[in-house]
């Protein structure tokens, strides 16, 4: 037998065996694939159209003027409490000085009333001893009376005078009384008209303080849209300063998807801005309770005759660990792909806890009020020239 008869004779011997191998391969990686579906990725849910989310700080003006400084431009990094912009503080400064000059002449005149209580008590006494005179005269001059010593006109007279003491007394005691109620048994510093004053050098400076616009947080600056010589109105939103941290992932799935998604449940996230190089973890911390579509401007009439059932998505917040986020910065609005493991559906839907500390704080804005509060009582010290005591 010659050569090309033997390799005609084994040529579908191989092919044959090829293909019992490919075969078998196939048979192989279906069961391995349906194993791997079984065990792992029946639990798996996934979707594309998830995106960073995090803190966006506005910096808002609290007063009106005109910007003479910017000090930070976008992607600039600020810290909680620099200042950020100026705003021409002369019209503030001017009001400033109103304030406490009017504060000033208001203990001065407030004080009038203090020594008017003190006249007015004095003339009380001095009129009660008048009364006592003028009714100590009528009395002896009626005993003289009845023994026909004195005429009847000098006996009236003396009456006449006894009733005008008394008369002097009652007008005194009103004034006295119609005095106390413009005091209300206060100090001079406690006073209604001197408080008002006082609380309005305090909003005069607060005035002032904000002409100079600072960071609320420490982070980047965003969508500046200011700049020198603008014209700025209370509420005008200047800048955006955004943290690189707290961030999290909205991953907006469809409803068909969410049946075994629970709070709690691990998380993995690819973004698009690092690849499949970095995987973040993280964790389910809650569910939406609308789709987008229920909460936009102009809500879907669903109830309309042509309608199209388009099946809805809806968010589900994703924690991600800090120290990956820290290692591996994030912005806001970055495309990412989530995948949640169902595997442990013991955790709820909802959350059953209220939250026990605030998501996100910052004092950087709170104004210290100390100087101010210790110029008012300069000024009402350097104007007071009799100090009553607190009654």
């Amino acid at each position: 037998m010659d050569t090309n008869q033997t390799t005609n004779v084994d040529n579908p011997k191989r092919r044959k065996s090829w293909t019992l191998i490919a075969t078998g391969v196939f048979i192989f990686l279906f069961i391995a694939y349906g194993v791997y579906w079984l065990v792992a990725l029946r639990f798996e849910v996934s979707t594309d159209d998830a995106y960073v989310s995090g803190v966006q700080s506005p910096v808002v003006a609290q007063t009106s003027g005109k910007v003479i400084q910017v000090n930070y431009i976008n992607t600039d990094l600020v810290k909680a409490g620099d200042i950020l912009i100026v705003l021409d503080d002369t019209d503030a400064k001017l009001a400033y000085q109103q304030a406490k000059d009017e504060l000033a002449n208001t203990v001065r005149q407030t004080q009038v009333l203090y020594i008017e209580a003190d006249e007015y008590a004095a003339k009380i006494k001095s009129d009660q001893i008048s009364l006592l005179q003028a009714t100590q005269d009528y009395n002896r001059r009626y005993a003289l009376g009845r023994k026909d010593d004195i005429s009847i006109e000098e006996l009236q007279h003396a009456k006449q005078t006894m009733e005008l003491a008394q008369l002097q007394v009652d007008i005194a005691t009103q004034q006295y009384l119609s005095n106390q109620v413009l005091l209300h048994g206060v100090g001079l510093a406690n006073h209604p008209a001197v408080k008002q004053a006082a609380d309005n050098v305090r909003q005069a400076w607060v005035t002032l303080q904000r002409t100079t616009i600072r960071s609320p947080i420490t982070g980047y600056v965003a969508r500046s849209n200011v700049e020198v010589g603008t014209q700025v109105s209370s509420e005008s939103q200047l800048m955006v300063i955004v943290p690189q941290q707290p961030i999290w992932i909205d991953a907006n799935f469809k409803e068909t998807q969410l049946q075994d998604i629970r709070i709690g449940q691990p998380v993995s996230v690819v973004s698009d801005i690092y690849g499949d190089e970095v995987t973040y973890s993280g964790k389910v911390i809650g569910i939406n309770m609308g789709t987008g579509s229920a909460f936009s401007l102009l809500p879907a009439q669903n109830a309309t005759g042509n309608w199209i059932k388009v099946v809805q998505r809806l968010p589900v917040r994703v924690e991600l660990d800090p120290q990956q986020v820290e290692k591996y910065p994030l912005r806001i609005g970055l495309s990412t792909t989530v995948t949640i493991d169902t595997h442990d559906q013991n955790g709820p839907v909802l959350a059953s806890t209220q939250r026990t500390q605030p998501f996100y704080e910052s004092q950087a804005l709170v104004l210290n009020q100390q100087d101010v509060n210790q110029m008012i009582s300069d000024i009402i010290t350097q104007n007071t020239y009799r100090v009553p005591a607190e009654q």
